[in-house]
């Protein structure tokens, strides 16, 4: 897409925020609004008799709505969509993004209204990433999410539940630790990672995942539904558990450090002048400290270099690194700048990494007594 105008097409079922998204859009001179449509199917036929590289999307439209339309999409001309949502509809965005959609806006209120400002500069960010997208991976990762629906369907697992969770009863201090930091294309790919990873890691993960505030919480909730880890939105001072996932809150830092009963959450405000929240290297930093060789840092899909000053840190103490392949990341920037850096132990596919993730794991298990002399 280099070298010409980003052709795009906004579609949303009411006119004003046709015409406010359209508007902001072309504050770009990068880009070019080619099209505008009032829902699914009149997208359709403009997405083949105008080709556009990008889509604005808005999820609730009559006749053809837009999860109907992404899977009608991503089957015959994957394309990279931005769904352009109001806070009422964190479960859909979420939804969307299994489909293939590579991220969200979240707009004011169901009419963007006056106040576009608080979303352009967003808007805008995300379009200029589209030019370094890797599409092929969006549809790869919604036909691996939609594999996985399907084999839970034919084994007939049972939904699960997150009431039917009883830490104090059934888990532990962990023995290790995951850290994740990803941004763009993040949801759906750590959505396809913990549904591959079995409950009996004796570790706990930790998420910093770049998202709006008011969405980490549902986010946390519709994991913890479809995985069989315990997933929630960490809270300040909870104590790690193993088994059990932790999703740093949109507008704040995850940290660990050690507190009266052993590892612990810290949730921080973010510091002064700081442009990503929450950080992949602060977490990355605080879980090396305190858990020095017994950390794995992994790094996902996104834009910038979020976690390889964390990686860096940790390889220090001894820790393990990973990082998703660039060549098959949604976005390669964030795991390709770690490993540019030369502080990556492994770097693997999507579907190859919960087998070192599983490795990593059973290291930090206790060795049987006679073991290490037998060896």
């Amino acid at each position: 897409m280099d070298g010409h105008k980003l052709r795009a097409l906004v579609v949303d079922d009411s006119a004003y925020n046709r015409q406010t998204i359209a508007a902001m859009l072309e504050l770009d001179p990068g880009v070019e609004v080619i099209g505008r449509a009032s829902n699914g199917k009149e997208a359709l036929r403009m997405v083949f008799d105008l080709q556009p590289d990008v889509i604005t999307l808005d999820l609730e439209m009559p006749e053809m709505d837009g999860f109907a339309f992404l899977r009608v999409l991503m089957a015959k001309r994957p394309l990279p969509v931005i769904v352009v949502s109001g806070h009422s509809e964190r479960d859909h965005v979420f939804r969307a993004l299994e489909l293939g959609a590579l991220d969200f806006i979240a707009k004011p209120g169901r009419h963007i209204g006056p106040d576009l400002r608080t979303i352009q500069e967003d808007l805008l960010a995300k379009l200029r990433v589209v030019r370094r997208l890797h599409v092929v991976r969006l549809l790869q990762r919604a036909q691996h999410l939609a594999e996985q629906r399907g084999e839970r369907t034919t084994l007939e697992v049972p939904a699960f539940d997150s009431g039917r969770y009883e830490p104090q009863k059934r888990r532990g201090p962990p023995l290790g630790a995951l850290g994740v930091a990803a941004s763009t294309g993040g949801p759906p790919a750590l959505q396809q990672l913990l549904c591959a990873l079995p409950v009996t890691l004796p570790i706990s993960i930790l998420v910093a995942q770049h998202m709006p505030a008011r969405f980490t919480r549902a986010f946390a909730a519709r994991l913890d539904k479809i995985c069989s880890f315990h997933v929630c939105e960490a809270t300040d001072q909870q104590d790690l558990q193993s088994g059990v996932v932790y999703i740093a809150p949109g507008a704040a830092n995850l940290e660990v450090d050690l507190g009266p009963n052993g590892p612990r959450v810290r949730v921080r405000p973010p510091r002064g002048g700081a442009t990503i929240v929450p950080s992949g290297d602060l977490l990355f930093k605080t879980m090396s400290d305190l858990f020095g060789p017994r950390f794995c840092a992994l790094i996902l899909t996104g834009m910038g270099s979020d976690g390889r000053e964390g990686a860096e840190l940790a390889r220090r103490v001894g820790a393990t690194v990973l990082a998703e392949d660039p060549n098959t990341a949604v976005m390669p920037g964030m795991p390709a700048a770690a490993i540019d850096a030369g502080v990556v132990d492994e770097v693997l596919s999507l579907e190859e990494l919960p087998v070192a993730i599983q490795r990593f794991a059973d290291a930090c298990r206790p060795k049987p007594p006679g073991s290490e002399s037998a060896a």
